[in-house]
């Protein structure tokens, strides 16, 4: 996530009656949808090929924008991609592209949807070179997530040398809309580095599921 989360300055969510109080590495975050994802999805180790898929596509779509609009309309990705099904998304023709381009509750841009196809066609050819997708890039840091022990979001990097590595390689294989910043967004998404403050209370979450 590049933009290193909401309201990075403040440091607590505005504590409601009855719920525990939670320290947050994003601070103050009032938009549900976005607490939710921190909460729930975000830096959560992802081992499923479809949802890897989802992410990459996100990620890129997200490129110039606000990842709040993204997650806005992240649905209507799912209903525009087939679920992010790579195997489907990689049989879309050009009059997929117009249909796409019609559609006012996804990003239109057309580089982007035309980079998406490609890139569900380059990640089912890894998927045939390494089994999975998943076993392609947690291979990169030996299957175990990278324990950042970041303890501000101004330690918050946008891009490393393992997602300049990856980025390389991806882009070696043909993907598009995969530089490192990118990949680094793709990398924290999916749990492949925890990058949540050590005094998140998710970061110890996280680390539990890694060690489990």
């Amino acid at each position: 996530m590049a933009d290193k989360g909401p309201n990075a300055a403040k440091t607590r969510e505005p504590h409601q009656p009855g719920e525990p109080r939670r320290w947050r590495c994003w601070g103050e975050v009032e938009d549900k949808l976005m607490r939710d994802y921190h909460d729930q999805e975000w830096g959560t180790p992802v081992h499923d090929d479809r949802k890897q898929f989802e992410f990459l596509t996100l990620e890129g779509f997200q490129a110039g924008l606000n990842w709040m609009m993204i997650l806005r309309k992240r649905e209507a990705f799912r209903r525009a991609f087939k679920n992010f099904d790579p195997a489907k998304v990689a049989k879309f023709m050009p009059r997929d592209v117009a249909r796409l381009l019609q559609n006012p509750a996804i990003v239109r841009n057309r580089l982007k949807i035309e980079a998406t196809i490609n890139n569900a066609r380059r990640f089912r050819e890894v998927q045939k070179e390494f089994g999975s997708f998943d076993r392609y890039i947690w291979g990169f840091v030996g299957g175990k997530p990278v324990q950042s022990r970041l303890k501000s979001l101004a330690d918050m990097p946008d891009h490393t040398p393992l997602s300049d590595r990856i980025s390389k390689d991806l882009q070696v294989r043909g993907f598009k809309f995969v530089g490192s910043t990118i990949v680094y967004s793709h990398l924290q998404a999916t749990g492949i580095v925890n990058d949540h403050l050590v005094r998140c209370f998710r970061n110890r979450e996280i680390k539990r599921l890694a060690s489990s």
